[in-house]
């Protein structure tokens, strides 16, 4: 193979990552939208900043004794031995274990402080999360609401958020917002969510979760106060009844079916629990932990193959006629 070949196809996929890892897009720990984000992210900086001096120092290093390699004695220093021993301890331990106090002391005793979960007498809101394969269920303690994948916030309120899981290790990640917590089976984790403006932030499980992990997305929507307010107050509100003849037919459709065993409809007789609540499912932007919009075209095709649409996920096909697949998305387009 010509040596130029071999070169381009090692260095093109290098290129490739670093071209990748440049594109913050719309989740990017170095775009902090919050206090806590921007301490992480400093905190970062510095730790990169200091790695690289270190990194540098020691290409350098290995660079002049490989130039040297044939020459006995200390480069550029002669034969000063004492010198050479003093240069070892300094930069072989005092500078390690400085760097390390340091970075240790900061992340700990600064940054985790500043990222942890508010105190119960400073905190102004709780809510909990539950981390599913594959989405994430959201509850708004004191109040009836359940939601989806999509988490309203008010902003520049100090938001307690309690995180567990209802089977495998998940970890909770908006990185705009703050750092990652892991969910373990059995415990309650708490982490603060704060947003210092509206906004959309978009999430992510970071703990390898199964074949669907990477399409185990969510979205925390900052918006003012009254405004989350209002979307609070409807939130809480029971499913809304049919209001069409298409509808009522698909209201049945749902009742003597799968959905209401995996589904809960508030002010229903579908309790299920399987899958994410859906009383408000027509005021979500997005379905499948943000794999697909929330749009008629995407949901009929849902309904027809969820496998097809996302491998693996626990909703199985109803084999539905086309008619009653339609009447029954219309029905679910109604509940706002």
């Amino acid at each position: 193979m010509p040596r130029n070949v071999a070169r381009v196809r090692v260095l093109a996929p290098l290129a490739f990552a670093v071209l990748i890892a440049g594109c913050g897009g719309g989740q990017s720990t170095l775009n902090p939208k919050s206090r806590p984000a921007h301490d992480v992210t400093e905190l970062w900086w510095w730790m990169l900043a200091v790695a690289s001096l270190v990194f540098f120092g020691a290409v350098f290093m290995i660079t002049t004794a490989w130039l040297r390699r044939n020459r006995e004695g200390l480069p550029f220093l002669g034969q000063r031995e004492r010198l050479a021993q003093l240069l070892v301890i300094v930069f072989g331990i005092c500078i390690p274990v400085v760097v390390l106090a340091a970075v240790f002391l900061v992340a700990n005793l600064v940054v985790t402080k500043d990222t942890d979960a508010p105190a119960a007498r400073t905190t102004r809101m709780t809510i909990q999360v539950v981390g599913h394969q594959w989405f994430w269920e959201v509850r708004y303690p004191g109040t009836a609401a359940v939601t989806a994948n999509e988490i309203h916030i008010p902003t520049r309120t100090r938001v307690t958020t309690a995180v567990e899981t209802a089977d495998v290790i998940h970890s909770f990640w908006v990185p705009e917002l703050n750092r990652k917590i892991d969910m373990i089976p059995g415990q309650i984790g708490r982490i603060l969510l704060y947003a210092d403006r509206p906004g959309d932030y978009r999430g992510q499980c970071a703990e390898f979760c199964g074949v669907q992990h990477a399409h185990m997305s969510m979205k925390v929507i900052a918006e003012p106060p009254a405004t989350f307010r209002q979307w609070l107050r409807n939130e809480s509100r029971p499913a809304r009844p049919p209001g069409t003849v298409t509808a009522r037919r698909g209201a049945r459709v749902f009742m003597t079916n799968a959905c209401a065993q995996c589904h809960t409809l508030r002010g229903t007789p579908a309790q299920g629990r399987i899958g994410p609540d859906l009383t408000h499912m027509a005021s979500r932007t997005t379905l499948a932990a943000l794999a697909i919009p929330n749009d008629r075209a995407s949901l009929l095709e849902w309904i027809r193959d969820p496998q097809h649409v996302k491998p693996g996920n626990r909703m199985p096909g109803l084999n539905l006629t086309p008619a009653n697949r339609a009447a029954l998305v219309t029905y679910l387009e109604s509940l706002r």
